[in-house]
């Protein structure tokens, strides 16, 4: 994989097709509309559900994320890296698109360490959404993205993780199990 290739394809607004945990995901730069956009288009998701972001690290995602409380910090590290996906208050500056309808934003630092040297590469927490269209089973390789999408994405090549199921979702004020 050429890091300044896909760092300067995640720049202008390009979606990327990548491997995660359970499946392989659609990804963009977070911070851009457009891009955004363009993904959920290829989706056919609907705006308002909001969107996960994972990261190598929780610094990448500390800009999405309102200040949280000692004891709601550590709860959320203890789950990571690994298959968690924590809804967190989201900051003041973090774009209405990735949260939806919602006052929170859905983050994972990911253990599969494809997707964490993706997001090392790039610079930057990457949106995270099984690659399908909505309702449909998800792509389990680049073949299968290139099949589904065509040229509308950058495959990058690379094997899923062993996990059968896609990550738990966690609010992370309430506790709610969201999706187990």
């Amino acid at each position: 994989m050429d890091a300044q290739r896909v760092r300067l394809f995640l720049r202008r607004g390009g979606v990327i097709a990548y491997p995660t945990e359970s499946c392989y995901g659609l990804g963009c730069d977070p911070r851009n509309a457009v891009a955004l956009k363009r993904l959920l288009q290829l989706k056919r998701r609907s705006a308002s559900k909001g969107l996960i972001l994972i990261a190598a690290h929780v610094r990448q995602l500390r800009p999405y994320l309102a200040k949280l409380p000692p004891v709601l910090e550590s709860q959320m590290r203890a789950a990571w890296p690994g298959p968690h996906t924590w809804l967190v208050p989201a900051s003041r500056t973090c774009p209405p698109w990735l949260r939806g309808g919602h006052d929170t934003v859905a983050v994972r630092v990911t253990a599969h360490r494809g997707a964490a040297r993706l997001c090392e590469l790039a610079g930057m927490a990457l949106v995270s959404t099984s690659a399908n269209l909505t309702g449909g089973k998800p792509a389990k390789t680049a073949a299968e993205c290139r099949r589904l999408f065509g040229r509308r994405v950058m495959p990058i090549p690379g094997l899923i993780g062993a996990r059968r199921r896609p990550s738990t979702i966690q609010h992370l004020v309430t506790g709610q199990i969201i999706r187990k």
